[in-house]
């Protein structure tokens, strides 16, 4: 962890690493991702596929831990127990992040049901959960003894910006805690990168969460931490992907676990094991990270966070640009299509290759 006082020296030591120049084309593909990485299995721990198994597509620098659907340092754990399971490369780092939101806590969640109604998925403040981060507990898939990474996830991400300048995708997939740390810590990190996907932003859900699924159509990692999405939204990232509800048809059903499992090894006994039959959420803005062309359709509009706390808290709003009201809001790429076949056969193909090398 880098004492605050030595952050100026911090980055400017990192200017001096590259030079600044304009993304082109044939420049590499970095992504890292960040993500509250609750497990054993389902989508969370399953992003990690579609990055670890398309070597040939990017190169992964990272993974960012933060609180989210489950608890940071349980998070760290899990990942770094799958990672294990799925031979993934050692120097691969794991790095701790937030273990709470900027703002948020646990029992301004419980006041604000009160007056708002039921958030029906809470993550790691679920059930009688308590205020601040328990100590980790026996993981079903075994103890992890990989090696986790003594940085915090917001300097990473600033580091790896300033190292590789233009050429980073930053990958959200759970609350962006971190993300916004690092805006505020660095007023060049969001410019650095390359492009921001992230998962979340649910702008078209409302009547859905009557008529399909109140849980599916809340947008959980918005509302976990409006103020950092809030943040993030403000930020002159250069571009911003936002997958969306356009995940929830696409469902982890046993004939694509069957179809990712069918090389033997540890990786398929795992998946197979923990196997989720839910929306492939991570599973997909990993793999449009990887690859933006999974994208066929898409509307792009200026987008913001509700920050009052009322029944739209954390709720993303967004305008054209003939009615938006100037309050710092961005204009944003949301997905509204995407090649479901393709996107389906590079996750059994990803999730093979990795088998592969297990």
């Amino acid at each position: 962890m880098f004492p605050r006082l030595c952050l100026s020296a911090f980055l400017a030591g990192l200017s001096a690493l590259a030079p600044i120049h304009a993304h082109a084309a044939s420049a590499p593909n970095y992504v890292i991702i960040d993500n509250d990485f609750a497990g054993p299995g389902g989508t969370n721990i399953q992003s990690v596929i579609p990055l670890l198994g398309q070597p040939d597509k990017i190169t992964l620098l990272g993974f960012t831990v933060v609180v989210g659907d489950g608890w940071e340092n349980e998070a760290v754990a899990h990942l770094s127990r799958f990672l294990e399971v799925a031979s993934a490369p050692a120097e691969l780092p794991v790095v701790p992040g937030a273990t709470q939101p900027l703002v948020n806590s646990r029992p301004r969640l419980l006041a604000w049901e009160k007056s708002n109604g039921n958030m029906p998925w809470k993550g790691a403040w679920r059930g009688n959960a308590p205020d601040l981060q328990p100590p980790v507990k026996v993981l079903k898939e075994g103890q992890p003894t990989r090696a986790v990474s003594r940085e915090t996830a917001a300097l990473f991400l600033i580091k790896q910006v300033h190292e590789h300048p233009h050429e980073v995708t930053v990958l959200a997939a759970g609350p962006m805690t971190n993300i916004a740390l690092a805006i505020k810590l660095d007023p060049e990190f969001a410019s650095l990168c390359r492009r921001l996907v992230f998962m979340g932003a649910i702008v078209d859900g409302n009547l859905s969460q009557v008529t399909e699924s109140a849980d599916y159509y809340t947008d959980f990692n918005f509302m976990f931490d409006p103020e950092a999405a809030s943040i993030a939204l403000e930020a002159p990232f250069p571009e911003v992907i936002s997958v969306g509800s356009v995940a929830n048809p696409i469902r982890m059903t046993p004939e694509i676990r069957d179809r990712a499992t069918q090389r033997p090894g540890p990786l398929s006994d795992y998946l197979k094991h923990y196997f989720h039959p839910q929306p492939m959420w991570d599973e997909l803005a990993a793999a449009i990270a990887v690859d933006p062309a999974l994208i066929t359709q898409s509307v792009t509009a200026y987008m913001t966070v509700d920050l009052t706390h009322g029944p739209n808290y954390g709720y993303a709003h967004v305008w054209p640009d003939s009615t938006r009201p100037h309050i710092g809001e961005r204009p944003v790429k949301i997905v509204t299509a995407v090649d479901t076949p393709r996107f389906i056969q590079t996750f059994v193909d990803a999730a093979n290759r990795m088998n592969t090398h297990g």
